[in-house]
């Protein structure tokens, strides 16, 4: 036996209406975050792993915070590598904002954009902290009046691993101020003028070293006067490549050209970092000595 003739579940004006309230509901209720699209720079086609991933652009658009108490996940714990943060949050957004604030700007003819993607990124201005989509649920609630009219999103805390922001929303973007690996060149000219931002490149025979600037001292008392700080370090094919003190650096956008005379990671250089001049590597090796015999060859083993 059919269903009645005399209803119908999917009435346009209805399903208009119903997404209208869903819409004004989010943003009475809502909150204000930015949707930041990841793009694969270099992918590891053995292990199928993005090994460098770029976020150029950051639409603002209102979600629905589900976590009214709080967010979900574990938690702080504490670790033997110390305290991790497994915030976790479920997000609601409107398919007609999604699609008219960022599908519309994303989606080309041979890329579809239909939903949010696994992997992209939302910051929340609220708690100022950045979040990666894990899961899309897009059949919840199911079929109502005949549509599926929002997005679900879980989500859990954004581990940063050197990836490249440049969304031009300074709040996003300095991320890479204090977790981006960074190297330090010492150049032979103090008076070039490299731009914060721009990319510079050290041209090889068969390869081209780039990276982005993140810090140039043209004179400041507590350095040198010259030294360029850089993040994103590789080749032309998005490898890892360092830079020689053979060869210009030339800045792309300021046009700038010096010579670097040393090269140095900057992280070997901070006195708290691991691996600097002032972490527990040399205490370690002191307090190895308690149990270890390093006069053996092998230690370990029987056999010398």
């Amino acid at each position: 036996m059919a269903t009645s003739s005399h209803f119908r579940h999917n009435v346009k004006s209805e399903q208009n209406l119903y997404e209208d309230l869903i819409v004004e509901s989010l943003k009475f209720y809502g909150q204000d975050i930015y949707y930041l699209p990841r793009e694969v720079v270099h992918k590891d086609m053995i292990f199928n792993d993005e090994v460098l991933s770029r976020f150029q652009y950051a639409y603002r658009v209102e979600v629905y915070v589900e976590n009214v108490e709080g967010f979900d996940g574990d938690g702080d714990l504490f670790s033997k590598f110390g305290v991790e943060i497994r915030d976790a949050a479920t997000l609601v957004m409107s398919r007609r904002r999604w699609n008219n604030e960022i599908r519309q700007h994303q989606e080309t003819e041979d890329e579809k954009y239909y939903r949010p993607r696994e992997g992209d990124l939302i910051h929340l201005p609220m708690s100022g902290s950045t979040f990666q989509i894990m899961k899309v649920e897009d059949e919840n609630p199911f079929y109502q009046i005949g549509q599926l009219p929002v997005f679900r999103m879980r989500c859990e805390l954004f581990e940063y691993t050197n990836e490249d922001f440049d969304t031009s929303v300074p709040e996003i973007d300095d991320v890479e101020d204090f977790a981006a690996y960074q190297w330090q060149l010492t150049m032979d000219s103090a008076s070039v003028g490299y731009s914060v931002g721009e990319t510079i490149s050290q041209v090889f025979d068969n390869h081209t070293v780039t990276g982005e600037v993140a810090n140039w001292h043209d004179s400041d008392a507590g350095l040198a006067g010259n030294i360029l700080r850089l993040t994103h370090v590789g080749n032309n094919s998005g490898e890892y490549q360092a830079f020689t003190t053979t060869r210009q650096i030339v800045g792309e956008t300021s046009g700038a050209k010096a010579t670097p005379t040393l090269v140095e990671e900057l992280q070997k250089l901070q006195p708290n970092s691991p691996g600097g001049f002032n972490d527990n590597t040399t205490d370690f090796d002191v307090s190895a000595l308690e149990f270890v015999d390093f006069t053996e060859s092998n230690p370990f083993g029987d056999f010398s």
